[in-house]
């Protein structure tokens, strides 16, 4: 096994004991669940954790989150017209990295697709980032059959260039980053998991 991905095996499995689901407070917080069983890890990733814009367990403030970096790389947009940040600002914006072959993604898709059928009037907007692992996955032919399988309907961009997914620093599937209307991210999630706590922020953003 490579050396450097059972280092990153090791330090996830200490810290999915250490960190467990974190309890929601009055300020924002990012949830990690962090565990090679619940998350699809990268191994051809340079993005060390120590090196990640978004790293782990910190409380975000609106003075101290990031923005939400833009969408770059973008080879095609389905279900939507090219969307940028700026375009965006107003909304609640749920950023989900997935690929449609990924179990765990898989698990996580009835989720976030109720997410956007139940808030997407009230100011969410929900943006699945289709970044591939294996072949087969950049075929958009297969994505499209994909939405077409689990009913989604929001935006998805094609970043089979890894551009967005290395502009938001990521390693995983799947992956969710929850931005709110000024497009300050403040909350993440990896892996499978942490769907109450999800979406109490996602509520707590919307007002």
């Amino acid at each position: 096994m490579n050396r450097h991905l059972l280092q990153r095996r090791q330090l996830l499995w200490y810290l999915s004991l250490a960190t467990g689901t974190a309890a929601l407070s009055l300020g924002f917080k990012k949830v990690t669940t962090l565990s090679s069983t619940i998350a699809r890890y990268h191994p051809n990733s340079n993005n060390a954790a120590a090196k990640s814009g978004f790293p782990i367990d910190f409380s975000v403030t609106a003075a101290t989150a990031p923005s939400l970096p833009e969408f770059q790389g973008i080879s095609q947009w389905l279900n939507s017209a090219p969307l940028s940040v700026e375009q965006l600002k107003g909304k609640v914006v749920l950023v989900q990295f997935w690929t449609f072959a990924c179990i765990n993604c898989q698990r996580t898709l009835p989720y976030v697709t109720r997410w956007h059928r139940q808030y997407a009037e009230q100011g969410l907007m929900v943006i699945g980032v289709h970044t591939p692992e294996l072949p087969f996955e950049r075929d958009v032919s297969n994505v499209k059959r994909a939405l077409q399988e689990r009913q989604i309907t929001y935006p998805v961009p094609i970043d089979n260039e890894y551009k967005t997914w290395n502009a938001y620093h990521n390693d995983y599937w799947p992956h969710l980053f929850l931005a709110d209307r000024q497009s300050l991210i403040r909350y993440d999630h990896i892996g499978e998991g942490a769907y109450d706590e999800t979406e109490q922020f996602i509520r707590k953003l919307l007002g």
